[in-house]
């Protein structure tokens, strides 16, 4: 997959599944699998290292999880901006996200586009391609009082599509809408010629994405916007029980696990 396939997906009623990756075990696994493309995403800062926001993530640590699902895949891989290195100037910004396509990544996202255009226009012509992220916008969640649906007024409303039209304008080649009304997220998706990647935003979205670990069972967080495709907390940690036990009672290694 290449950004014009995306525009092509959309162009064809093709719709575009995505889902996070942070890791070379699990970027083996969805390798062999038919999603789309892989988001890292700031997300890690949670899901890997244990904080309670995506405020903390660095940009080592997107770097190390870019090249690490790089080495596991071919598919097109999304790597997050951290907070603030598109608020630090144009030539940190520049060099933030040249780093994390020297470590495998195809394109970036940036949360927000007012404010910071002229760095998104730079960055598309510099032959870096950004994906936008608007509504629901977590490293803004001081700014919105929390993790809070957005555009639920007129206005709000209104100000999200300026700016999904104004991320088309400076070269954006996708976005992703999170937590906004699926009424205003099929009026965007209808309203810019680049795909729109939606989560918690409606069905009408020309794609979706979500956290791998959620949509596993695995992280015990399951907002409404999230269905979970197994169990695997449980599996997991049943596994784990057994080994536990089995190696408590002497029973493993068997003879089929000791080298000859």
């Amino acid at each position: 997959m290449t950004t014009l396939d995306f525009a092509a997906y959309k162009k064809d009623g093709r719709k575009i599944s995505m889902v996070t990756c942070y890791d070379a075990t699990f970027a083996k696994i969805i390798d062999k699998t038919d999603i789309d493309t892989i988001l890292i995403g700031d997300s890690a800062s949670m899901v890997m290292h244990g904080e309670s926001t995506t405020i903390p993530t660095k940009m080592e640590w997107m770097e190390e999880h870019t090249r690490s699902v790089r080495n596991g895949t071919s598919k097109f891989i999304v790597a997050d901006m951290p907070f603030l290195t598109t608020r630090k100037g144009q030539d940190y910004a520049t060099d933030c996200a040249g780093r994390l396509l020297v470590a495998g990544a195809n394109s970036v996202k940036i949360e927000g586009v007012f404010g910071q255009e002229k760095i998104l226009e730079h960055l598309t012509l510099s032959g870096i391609p950004v994906m936008a992220h608007l509504g629901l916008t977590p490293q803004f969640y001081q700014a919105f009082g929390g993790h809070k649906m957005q555009g639920k007024t007129e206005e709000a409303a209104e100000k999200i599509i300026e700016e999904a039209k104004l991320a088309e304008k400076v070269g954006c080649f996708s976005l992703v809408l999170e937590c906004i009304p699926k009424d205003l997220a099929k009026k965007i998706t209808e309203s810019v010629g680049i795909p729109t990647i939606g989560i918690g935003a409606g069905r009408d979205c020309d794609g979706q994405v979500l956290v791998l670990q959620d949509m596993l069972g695995m992280s015990g967080f399951k907002p409404r916007f999230v269905k979970q495709y197994m169990d695997g907390l449980s599996l997991i940690t049943g596994a784990l029980n057994e080994y536990a036990r089995e190696v408590s009672a002497a029973a493993f290694p068997f003879d089929e696990n000791i080298s000859r």
